[in-house]
């Protein structure tokens, strides 16, 4: 076995799996993530796994404990959708993880493909090919979302891996644990927001009555930016061949994955996918006032991860900034729009 294997818990991980060191052909780190160590291992007899295990220490945001037992869930429920062939890896084995403080470690199975951003770098934007994927791309995925979307869960609203206490009877009561959950990472942090934490708690919690409008625990992914979905195939005939990392899976309201499906964009205009979504999960979307707050209030919670977050990863000052540059006034103005849309419903 390689250095990087023998340093790690990957070795003891693959014994429990009965895959000695005659049996691997080889482990490949594999960059990208943030947050857990993610290795792609080869057997030789043909086999290709994912291995992801924790980091071993406890820091990190509060919703971050026990990651992988989120992914664990999502691939395990996606299944349950009858998806095609290889798009959802199938897990292979999740435990917890005896070394590390902060959860499970888990194996999958790897998807085909390359990540989707790495295609709109590498070929022309206006080769005919890549526009015509591209719109095919958008409808495929928008009805492997839907489809996603039919999905519900049983045990009540939040994330699976339970961090801040049991499953809501509410989507309410669930979103705002999570939401004061970064807001108490912001504190202890310190993180530089564009607006005082108290001042953010309020907006949001006079906008929490549009929550109750959300019924039904759907799976949400909740991080499907372009990094996360694998595309195979060559120009003028790709598809999609993975979508991965979904740690950040919660049980909650399905509109909440359309924050990161068009990040600091509009999934209001993408016809292609839409028009998928409503073939996979059987009705159209429909961007009443009450998904615009919902929209809004996801957005809210998404960019106050990706500022806070940046304190205890250490990415440096440097790229700190850059973020801060990039997404404070994306928070503005997600924060100003559910103000503005709290008011307008509140009659105030």
């Amino acid at each position: 076995m390689s250095d990087q294997t023998s340093t790690s818990p990957l070795p003891r991980i693959l014994r429990s799996l009965g895959v000695g060191d005659r049996g691997l052909a080889s482990a490949t780190p594999l960059t990208g993530g943030t947050y857990n160590t993610v290795t792609r291992v080869t057997l030789t007899d043909g086999r290709d796994w994912v291995v992801k295990t924790p980091p071993p220490h406890s820091g990190g945001l509060r919703y971050e404990r026990n990651l992988l037992v989120n992914e664990a869930t999502f691939y395990t429920a996606a299944a349950q959708a009858g998806i095609r062939g290889s798009v959802i890896p199938h897990v292979v084995h999740s435990e917890p993880d005896p070394t590390a403080p902060t959860g499970a470690y888990l194996v999958m199975t790897a998807c085909p493909g390359r990540p989707w951003y790495e295609l709109d770098a590498a070929e022309d934007a206006g080769d005919k090919a890549r526009l015509r994927d591209e719109a095919r791309l958008r409808t495929e995925l928008g009805c492997l979302v839907g489809r996603l979307h039919t999905i519900t869960g049983s045990g009540g609203f939040g994330y699976p891996a339970a961090p801040f206490g049991p499953p809501a009877a509410t989507w309410r009561t669930a979103f705002t644990a999570m939401t004061e959950a970064v807001l108490a990472d912001a504190v202890t942090y310190r993180a530089p927001l564009p607006y005082p934490v108290d001042r953010i708690r309020t907006v949001l919690a006079h906008a929490a009555p549009v929550l109750d409008d959300v019924t039904r625990p759907a799976l949400v992914h909740f991080d499907l930016w372009q990094g996360n979905l694998l595309v195979t195939g060559e120009p003028g005939a790709r598809a999609v061949g993975g979508i991965i990392d979904g740690e950040r899976m919660f049980w909650g309201d399905p509109v909440a994955d359309f924050v990161s499906l068009a990040l600091f964009g509009e999934l209001e205009e993408d016809r292609e996918f839409l028009t998928g979504y409503a073939e996979g999960s059987g009705r159209a979307v429909e961007f009443s006032d009450s998904v615009r707050l919902r929209l809004a209030l996801y957005r809210s919670y998404l960019y106050l991860i990706m500022l806070v977050e940046t304190v205890p990863r250490g990415v440096g000052s440097e790229a700190a900034e850059e973020t801060r540059q990039l997404v404070a006034p994306h928070l503005v103005a997600a924060l100003d729009a559910v103000s503005r849309a709290a008011n307008a419903r509140s009659g105030g």
